[in-house]
């Protein structure tokens, strides 16, 4: 579910370009107030999803701008394609009515980044990783460890889904996808994917369409189309996983492959008597 509030188009330019930075301890006078008491912002609550419970957003992760909101576009790219701004650490899904829903990423840390245009070729549910043989060479100490793969599930770094980008017909090896690193969204920390709030990407990968296109803006382009947010984030060090969290007993006695038929044991059960 998408937050939607109803602001004049000034006030919603203020809205997608102001504000203050992932995690603020405030909240700009131009956003709705949310209850205190509400554990988790409205989308961003727990779900079951594949027979697997993932947890909510903790409200710290999702305050200021560093959640989804719908509004005015008022960037550069084209209707039904996709805006990365690597440097505002924000994804738009831009529409063909001029808005766009607005979601918050993690990008990759310095000279790691997808740059450029791309295509979405392949989409994937709880998909698996295996590090690519660049990340083993430039980085083997976070790396080596994981050249097995692994499949997709809870352990997997790929999150809840996956949009693989393409260019020129060939596979980039970006990825838009889920985390489990919640704390990496709104940040620079990845290898170069753009991740996402599991609940974000469960919703996006929904409405996007193989053959969609994606463009990521230049530093120059994001100065001019959101300077207020320009830099905002963070540089998070590349994070070293025990391979016994991963390949380990306990490990793979929490883990299991999604079950796509699974449902969700909190939903009512409607007595099979009962006419529908």
């Amino acid at each position: 579910m998408t937050i939607t509030t109803k602001y004049s188009r000034r006030a919603f330019g203020a809205l997608l370009l102001g504000t203050t930075a992932a995690c603020a301890s405030t909240i700009p006078e131009s956003m709705p107030e949310i209850p205190r008491a509400m554990p988790f912002l409205e989308g961003y609550e727990p779900i079951f999803d594949a027979g697997y419970n993932l947890p909510g957003i903790p409200r710290e992760l999702t305050q200021g701008v560093n959640r989804r909101m719908t509004g005015i576009y008022l960037g550069e790219a084209p209707p039904n394609s996709i805006d990365v701004d690597p440097y505002a650490k924000f994804l738009y899904h831009v529409k063909d009515d001029g808005t766009a829903v607005r979601y918050p990423v993690g990008v990759g840390r310095a000279g790691k980044s997808f740059a450029g245009t791309g295509t979405i070729q392949i989409k994937r549910k709880w998909p698996g990783w295996t590090p690519t043989a660049n990340m083993i060479r430039t980085e083997p100490e976070i790396y080596e460890p994981f050249r097995r793969g692994i499949p997709g599930g809870l352990r997997s770094p790929l999150g809840s889904r996956a949009l693989y980008l393409f260019r020129n017909g060939r596979d980039t090896y970006y990825r838009i996808h889920g985390t489990n690193d919640l704390g990496s969204v709104g940040n620079s920390g990845s290898a170069g994917c753009i991740r996402m709030f599991n609940q974000d990407i469960i919703q996006l990968y929904e409405e996007i369409e193989l053959g969609t296109k994606v463009r990521v803006r230049d530093e120059a382009e994001s100065q001019r189309v959101d300077p207020e947010n320009y830099g905002r984030g963070v540089e998070l060090p590349a994070k070293q996983i025990d391979p016994e969290d991963i390949y380990g007993e306990e490990a793979l006695a929490n883990d299991r492959p999604p079950d796509y038929d699974a449902v969700d044991p909190n939903l009512p059960v409607i007595p099979s008597n009962v006419p529908l």
